[in-house]
């Protein structure tokens, strides 16, 4: 795949994922739906964070399991939107080249400098970049719900705001 194909996929998932950023509750970041979950704040934090933090993962070619498993505590909702809006130009700025040899390259998950999984960066991107940035925006509209705030469309009506009313 070329990064201009994942940069039109990330291009429409950018307007969503903001409009669903901007609902969380500043004063919920501490909740959590069970012990074992990550905060609101955590979550959202991650979600906010994860195309241009992934996908510097997958440039540079390797990460450490201990470095890709962080989950910070943001102070405020201004972090979490300061951290999406960097994500955004930092992605747009990976895939503004079509060529992104580091795409044709492997990529591997390391534990104290030995690979531990290995895979094309473009499987890498798929997988850890877009398919786990959907799931986690999942959750968060999940925390979000119970929370009882209103959810923004994603890819159709919600039960709070329908697009094509």
């Amino acid at each position: 795949m070329s990064a201009r194909t994942f940069y039109l996929e990330m291009e429409r998932e950018f307007g969503s994922t903001k409009n669903l950023l901007d609902t969380v509750p500043e004063s919920q970041l501490e909740y959590r739906p069970h012990e074992k979950a990550m905060s609101l704040g955590q979550l959202a934090l991650h979600v906010a964070s994860i195309p241009g933090r992934n996908l510097n993962f997958a440039k540079d070619g390797q990460v450490e399991a201990s470095v890709i498993v962080q989950h910070p505590i943001p102070a405020s909702k201004e972090e979490i939107l300061a951290a999406f809006e960097q994500s955004v130009k930092t992605a747009k700025t990976l895939l503004e080249n079509e060529d992104a040899p580091w795409l044709q390259s492997n990529w591997g998950l390391m534990s104290e400098g030995e690979p531990i999984a290995e895979m094309p960066a473009y499987a890498f991107v798929r997988t850890f970049v877009l398919n786990h940035w959907y799931h986690h925006r999942g959750q968060l509209s999940t925390y979000l719900r119970a929370l009882d705030q209103e959810l923004p469309s994603i890819y159709g009506p919600s039960a709070d705001v329908n697009p094509f009313a």
